[in-house]
């Protein structure tokens, strides 16, 4: 609903056009690859495929196409992640609609567009001391997964599990590894 409200408000503007609309991460790169937009509007909570866990592949294979995260989560570590694979601009869904279009048109323009507050939380914020092993292990074990299955899905020995998430859980400070990831997660980091 929300997205279908956003799409009907960004098609008043005289300017922009929506050319598709998708609800799912792993619809996002097809639909790119399919309608040729300028911009994509990517949200990081989506069944599927997070935004961010494909923004690295739609900006490999769809260069020309700028995105614009938008998304409820206004935290430092998302806002990196993004940036780092190579969105565009971070806005938060709760800003009015003329703030988005104004902002489609800066990035359309070669600008970057980040909300200042959150520009100036991400350069505060302490930085991810996660590897990206350990980032993946601490996710795969968010749901109380057991250390073998973590194992045998990302092809690593039982041992090699425990240590990382050991590692997590001493690197964020936390007492067993569904804190170490809730904190994580807290902090943009997974």
């Amino acid at each position: 609903m929300l997205r279908s409200a956003m799409a009907s408000l960004l098609n008043i503007e005289p300017d922009l056009h929506v050319v598709a609309q998708v609800g799912r991460g792993d619809e996002i790169v097809p639909a790119v690859a399919e309608h040729h937009p300028d911009v994509a509007l990517v949200d990081i909570d989506l069944p599927g495929g997070s935004g961010l866990d494909v923004l690295p592949e739609l900006t490999a294979a769809h260069p020309e196409c700028a995105v614009i995260i938008v998304t409820t989560f206004a935290r430092a570590g998302y806002l990196r992640r993004a940036m780092a694979a190579g969105a565009r601009g971070f806005l938060v869904k709760d800003d009015p609609v003329a703030l988005l279009a104004a902002s489609i048109r800066q990035v359309l323009a070669g600008e970057v567009v980040v909300q200042p507050d959150l520009a100036l939380a991400a350069l505060r914020a302490p930085s991810n001391p996660l590897t990206d092993r350990e980032q993946e292990v601490l996710q795969a074990s968010r749901d109380g997964t057991p250390v073998a299955d973590i194992a045998r899905r990302l092809f690593l020995s039982e041992q090699t599990v425990r240590n990382y998430l050991s590692s997590a859980i001493g690197k964020t400070g936390a007492r067993n590894r569904f804190e170490a990831h809730a904190l994580a997660e807290d902090h943009g980091w997974v």
